[in-house]
């Protein structure tokens, strides 16, 4: 079965059984007695239903830290993508290059609010959409460090700098390492023993694997492309 395949299946899986289920994981006694309001803005999705029902349901479902962790540090790696992407069109970017910025832009947005109300929604803190490493302890001590795929302060600076098909160029590199990053998160969301059991979680794991691997695949060849029409000058 393939890796695809798998995540659907277990989602189904989680479909069958998020009527019933009952919280199991430690982190799941913070779940709200309540149900949770419901949210002012409009759903980011275009399957809004599910996207309410799949939140009810949830309520009732255990999550885990590795949960929570995968939630909060995907807000910042999205904000990332988004303030990458609001380059393109003063940098000079080509029109298919900004056509992808304003794609990513819509829908990491979406998924930022989406994020943030899932922690809201089980008493976390949810942070406002900004690229900034990660907190960890180690040894007693706290350390940060980015997340998989995130540029460093260096490398935004040089695609700040950057204009025309030089940008392109750092935008595309840049971003597909971006993209891989988020689909290791989830990979090792998926692989952490008694996460993702959230239905809510699942979904947005797996949309975000599937989507940004079908961006990585398209970014690969519109570099190849741009590696075509501008010939080295050696």
């Amino acid at each position: 079965m393939t890796e695809r395949a798998c995540i659907r299946y277990r989602l189904g899986a989680v479909l069958l059984c998020g009527l019933g289920a009952a919280a199991c994981s430690p982190a799941a006694s913070t779940a709200p007695a309540t149900a949770p309001a419901p949210v002012a803005a409009s759903q980011p999705h275009s399957d809004s239903a599910y996207i309410a029902r799949a939140r009810a349901d949830s309520s009732t479902l255990p999550y885990t830290q590795a949960d929570i962790d995968f939630m909060t540090g995907m807000i910042s790696h999205h904000a990332q993508a988004i303030d990458m992407s609001r380059m393109a069109p003063t940098h000079g970017a080509s029109p298919a290059v900004q056509t992808l910025a304003e794609r990513i832009i819509n829908a990491q947005r979406d998924e930022i609010r989406l994020m943030q109300q899932w922690l809201v929604d089980r008493n976390q803190p949810a942070p406002e959409p900004k690229a900034v490493p990660m907190k960890h302890k180690m040894d007693g001590m706290e350390h940060e460090m980015w997340m998989n795929g995130m540029l460093t302060p260096e490398q935004m600076q040089a695609l700040d700098a950057a204009r025309g098909k030089d940008f392109d160029r750092l935008f595309l590199t840049g971003m597909i390492a971006h993209h891989q990053g988020a689909v290791q998160m989830v990979t090792d969301l998926f692989n952490t023993e008694g996460a993702a059991n959230d239905v809510l979680t699942n979904k947005l794991a797996q949309d975000v694997q599937v989507d940004q691997t079908t961006e990585i695949a398209r970014m690969q060849q519109m570099l190849f492309q741009l590696a075509v029409e501008t010939p080295s000058s050696k």
